[in-house]
């Protein structure tokens, strides 16, 4: 009963086409090789969280002020007394009087 059997569907296979990894692995143990008897010259660190950080707020003055703190923002308490403010002023101006 071909009708009600459901097939599976293929499992997902990325397949590289522009990059040998096996190539770049090898590579890069050559290369670690040639470092630790000194053929070559030791490399820079590599990606590390802490050689990026804070770059970006360097070259952008809407986050050099939020680093410095010279500008907060409205914390929650206060906003919700606003509210609720505006909230008897809306029934006010709506009923004509203010309940407490």
């Amino acid at each position: 009963m071909g009708m009600f059997k459901t097939r599976e569907p293929r499992k997902f296979r990325r397949v590289s086409i522009y990059t040998d990894e096996r190539r770049e692995k090898l590579d890069k143990l050559v290369n670690d090789y040639k470092r630790e008897i000194n053929e070559l010259p030791p490399t820079e660190e590599d990606y590390t969280q802490n050689r990026f950080k804070g770059k970006f707020s360097q070259f952008t003055p809407r986050t050099q002020r939020f680093s410095e703190g010279g500008r907060g923002m409205i914390k929650w308490p206060i906003a919700l007394v606003v509210i609720i403010l505006l909230i008897w002023f809306m029934r006010w101006l709506l009923i004509g009087e203010i309940p407490f």
